[in-house]
């Protein structure tokens, strides 16, 4: 951007917000912004496109603090609008750019400098005669070490980079990455543990198809690289930084790699023991062993039926939910009865009361 612009262009207004807005307030204009004015919706239209173009250099600028702050600076020395008179060092007068420049005088010694912009008079310490100082020449004199400087010399203000000015603030940054974005996407629990293509669009209506690896876990955030914001020529594109919600599942759960679900067993097969069926979550079934007098809570693992990731693969783990019946035939109640009268002198609280009592 060439340093005329800081003067002339007031990115405040081009975006709508007021100069105190906040960086939530920024992001929101320019986004509404961009997608009114995208190319894509509006085709042949050259208007358009060049406010697009306006949209998204007001927005490089304001997004970042630290330009934010350089261009506020540039832009307040204009405020009210600069004057640039002729005079002596003794001339009086109201402030002006006169007397921010002041002190870059080419003898030192406190002498101001002047701009002139009548007739015949020069621009101190520059080629070319009488006339409006170039803002370049400006720039130059107060950062690149006073007006005594060579004939012609001129400074570069780099909006787009904040190169040096002539000697002020080190060498210059080469072009600038791409801005990150972020957003968001909701999985269901399925594609969360195989992995899913999914495909966004961004504020400015640019469609990202990206694939989300297996294994993804609710709120975690996947980078994408080099799906964000276009950089200066040259420089590589910003990232997506995208974050996950995964829904839920009617059976299956999630502890890590590991899928856990809740298997009932009724009470003649915890009893008695038995081999049940048991669901995995893509569509098939495996058998699991229930051993004689296994109690309610007991969790049985089926090997490599979890999560498979890059680096691991993880398991099922299938806890036993004894279920109890609530209606009983006769025969089955004097059956339920006869084994009270066989297991009466067994306290299965007697372990929880010593436990307690300890």
């Amino acid at each position: 951007m060439a340093s005329q612009d800081w003067f002339e262009k007031d990115f405040y207004k081009i975006l709508g917000v007021p100069k105190d807005a906040d960086e939530a307030a920024i992001k929101k204009a320019y986004r509404k912004l961009a997608r009114q004015y995208h190319p894509d919706k509006n085709p042949g239209d050259t208007v358009a496109e060049q406010k697009f173009k306006e949209i998204g250099e007001a927005h490089s600028v304001l997004s970042d603090p630290t330009q934010r702050e350089e261009y506020d600076a540039i832009r307040q020395m204009a405020a009210g609008g600069a004057r640039f008179t002729a005079g002596g060092p003794g001339s009086a007068g109201n402030g002006g750019f006169e007397d921010i420049f002041s002190a870059f005088g080419g003898g030192g010694g406190g002498q101001r400098v002047r701009f002139s912009t009548g007739g015949g008079q020069g621009f101190p310490g520059y080629a070319g005669g009488g006339g409006e100082p170039d803002i370049n020449d400006i720039l130059s004199q107060m950062f690149g070490g006073g007006a005594g400087g060579r004939a012609g010399a001129r400074s570069t203000y780099r909006g787009d980079d904040y190169g040096d000015f002539g000697g002020f603030g080190g060498p210059t940054r080469g072009p600038r990455k791409g801005q990150d974005l972020e957003a968001r996407t909701t999985l269901s629990f399925r594609d969360a543990v195989t992995g899913s293509t999914v495909t966004l669009q961004t504020a400015e209506g640019r469609t990202i198809t990206t694939r989300i690896p297996a294994g993804v876990r609710d709120g975690q955030r996947i980078r994408l690289r080099g799906k964000g914001m276009q950089g200066d020529p040259g420089a590589e594109a910003g990232d997506l930084i995208l974050t996950v919600t995964v829904g839920k599942h009617p059976v299956f759960g999630r502890e890590g790699d590991n899928l856990t679900l809740d298997l009932p067993v009724s009470f003649p097969e915890a009893t008695l023991g038995a081999t049940v069926a048991v669901p995995t979550l893509d569509g098939e079934q495996v058998k699991v062993r229930i051993a004689p007098g296994t109690p309610s809570g007991r969790v049985l693992r089926v090997k490599g039926r979890g999560v498979h990731s890059k680096k691991h693969t993880g398991d099922l783990l299938a806890k036993v939910v004894v279920t109890v019946p609530t209606h009983l035939s006769e025969a089955a109640k004097d059956a339920v009865e006869a084994v009270a009268k066989e297991t009466a002198d067994v306290d299965p609280r007697a372990e929880l009361f010593a436990k307690a009592g300890s």
